[in-house]
C-alpha cells in the first residue's frame, strides 16, 4: 500500500472521502481478496479504480482484477487519470449513474434557504 497519492488519487479521494459522494462512505486503497482497490464501499459494493499510463497494455491483467472484484460482488468502474484531472465533473455524473442503476439512492439536494424553506 500507498502513503503517497498520485494527483488523480487525491483529486478523487477528496470527492469521495467522509460520505461527500451521495453519502457513500468509500475506503482508500482497500483490500478485497488478493487485490487492493483504489477506492471501494461496503454498500453499495462498489469498486473504483483510476488508471493511467501504467495500465497500457495490462488489459488481461485488469480483467481479471476486475471478474475477480466483481466475484466478491463487487461493481468495478474504472477511469482514466486523464478523465479524473481534466473532467471532474463527468467523472461524478458517470459514478452517479451506476450509483443509482445499482439502486442506491444519492442523498437529495438540500435547499440553500435550509429544510423550512
Amino acid at each position: 500500500m500507498r502513503k503517497d497519492l498520485q494527483e488523480s488519487e487525491m483529486r478523487m479521494w477528496l470527492e469521495l472521502r467522509a460520505g461527500r459522494f451521495c453519502g457513500i462512505k468509500f475506503r482508500r486503497q482497500k483490500v478485497i481478496g488478493k487485490f487492493i482497490a483504489d477506492f471501494a464501499s461496503n454498500d453499495p459494493k462498489l469498486v473504483v479504480e483510476l488508471d493511467g499510463d501504467t495500465h497500457t497494455g495490462r488489459d488481461t491483467y485488469d480483467a481479471a482484477r476486475s471478474r475477480h472484484l466483481e466475484d466478491q460482488g463487487y461493481r468495478v468502474v474504472r477511469f482514466m487519470n486523464s478523465d479524473v484531472i481534466g473532467n471532474m465533473d463527468g467523472v461524478l455524473e458517470r459514478l452517479t449513474e451506476v450509483v443509482v442503476d445499482m439502486g442506491y439512492s444519492p442523498l437529495p439536494t438540500l435547499s440553500p434557504e435550509g429544510e423550512r424553506a
